[in-house]
């Protein structure tokens, strides 16, 4: 036995003949509340924070706990933003493009009219200079924001009458999420932005012509086939949706090494779990609501046309009025052009064969 080994074993014994045992971390009980934009109804978005909230608990050994609060509960779903901000609570689950009114930059975290699929933002937002500009972003808002689910490409929504050409968006009342409102205003129609808990009876009572939520499993659960025949696709302003966990800097930067850690996890599985429960759920839906008259329709090629250019011609606008949109967005488009390259080649043609065959 050589020298070192003897001196650590006599050591350890030592130890250990004193009774005294060695030193370890003991980590503080935290107690956080999440806001959430979303009603508890929707298992799928709002059960995102539900996940996050089990996997922090368990990861801690139930020393830190995070209560999850539906939209409405602590604060409307739209204040979630100047809660997490604020402090008044520690953290928040939603949609990043509700809050374009404060900085148009915000919607880029989630969804923006032609932007990237799920797959493809997450690589932006990861393995891209995606997490690094929008961390700097939010830090204006005293926001360390943290992925939390992602549901795919979105439908195109619900109308009462069928869209024909780009004159039908005129006039058109519609409730659209965040960005996509602008565009829908500038083609002409008067964009909603309300939450989702109140589309059913919006499209009930004729306060609103059209409605866009997610997708088959969350619209049917919300009802709105029942008000509304004619199902659109695609959702052109959401190729996908990234969610956001929302944490007030100071709650965050107060954890230990260790909670950092756990969050950052947490965070992680409940991206996963989120767009995986999206991708399944969503066949059978829509399978269930073509079995109810649903008639589902895509949008005609002269208003995605229209729509395209349309949102074009916004973010040529916005490059000179925002320069917070400027910066971000330019890494954005870039790395968006050569994923559309790459899955031209790969998943695209992949996709494109296998839906032509018989499985």
């Amino acid at each position: 036995m050589d020298r070192r080994s003897l001196i650590k074993k006599a050591g350890i014994a030592g130890v250990l003949a004193a009774g005294v045992a060695p030193a370890v971390h003991a980590q503080a009980a935290v107690r956080w509340r999440l806001a959430s934009s979303f009603p508890k109804s929707l298992d799928t978005i709002y059960g995102s924070a539900e996940v996050f909230s089990k996997a922090v608990k368990e990861m801690s050994g139930g020393k830190f706990e995070v209560s999850v609060h539906a939209a409405g509960e602590l604060m409307p779903a739209f204040g979630v933003v100047d809660g997490v901000q604020n402090g008044t609570v520690e953290m928040a689950h939603t949609a990043p493009y509700y809050f374009f009114g404060k900085n148009e930059a915000f919607a880029i975290g989630g969804a923006i009219p032609f932007g990237m699929n799920s797959r493809q933002l997450t690589a932006w937002i990861v393995d891209g200079n995606g997490g690094k500009l929008m961390r700097e972003f939010y830090a204006k808002y005293n926001i360390i924001n943290f992925l939390g689910g992602n549901t795919g490409a979105q439908m195109g929504g619900w109308f009462r009458k069928e869209v024909k050409t780009p004159a039908d968006i005129k006039g058109l009342k519609f409730r659209v999420g965040g960005f996509a409102g602008k565009i829908i205003e500038r083609m002409g129609g008067v964009p909603q932005n309300i939450p989702g808990g109140e589309i059913y009876q919006a499209l009930e009572k004729g306060t609103i012509d059209a409605a866009e939520w997610i997708g088959p499993y969350d619209d049917q659960k919300l009802g709105i086939n029942k008000v509304a025949p004619f199902y659109y696709y695609p959702g052109w302003w959401e190729g996908s949706l990234n969610l956001e966990f929302y944490i007030n800097d100071k709650a965050f930067n107060a954890l230990s090494a260790e909670y950092k850690a756990i969050v950052q996890a947490a965070a992680y599985e409940a991206h996963v779990v989120t767009q995986a429960r999206y991708d399944a759920r969503n066949p059978g839906a829509l399978k269930q609501l073509v079995g109810a008259k649903t008639k589902v329709l895509p949008f005609p090629p002269s208003v995605m046309d229209a729509s395209f250019k349309t949102t074009m011609e916004v973010y040529a606008e916005l490059n000179k009025s925002n320069p917070d949109w400027k910066k971000i967005y330019a890494d954005y488009r870039n790395f968006q052009r050569d994923q559309v390259l790459w899955f031209r080649f790969a998943e695209g043609s992949f996709d494109t064969f296998m839906q032509r065959q018989k499985l």
